[in-house]
């Protein structure tokens, strides 16, 4: 199982980017992808985490309104969309899966961690 995160970039504030998060060894029918982030000084944090098959969502309270999760099953590759960026979403973003549907947006529950790409937002 392989995780390939790319997107990542230097972007100033209220920009967008387009993180992907390529799967290979494995498909995404089974699996489930949630993005994390970890900022200068701080822990991880889930940020969006697919809850369901159905297409169910999590986002955390700080980018609701600003990111989508999203998938292609038929490239094995999901995506996290973010507009409006500001500079307190500056981290290193990770992509992550989870085998069968997650319960909450805990780092515990994945099993598959992909490298990380920095997000630099300037203001």
């Amino acid at each position: 199982v392989q995780l390939q995160a790319s997107g990542g970039g230097l972007v100033q504030s209220a920009g967008s980017l387009r993180l992907s998060c390529a799967a290979s060894r494995f498909t995404l029918d089974y699996y489930h992808i949630g993005w994390f982030r970890r900022a200068p000084g701080k822990g991880r944090e889930g940020v969006s985490c697919h809850t369901s098959s159905e297409g169910g969502a999590y986002y955390a309270d700080s980018v609701k309104g600003r990111f989508t999760i999203s998938s292609d099953k038929s490239k094995d590759t999901a995506y996290l969309q973010m507009n409006n960026l500001k500079p307190e979403d500056t981290a290193v973003y990770y992509c992550a899966a989870a085998p069968g549907v997650v319960a909450s947006c805990s780092e515990d529950e994945y099993a598959y961690w992909g490298q990380g790409t920095q997000v630099t937002v300037s203001s």
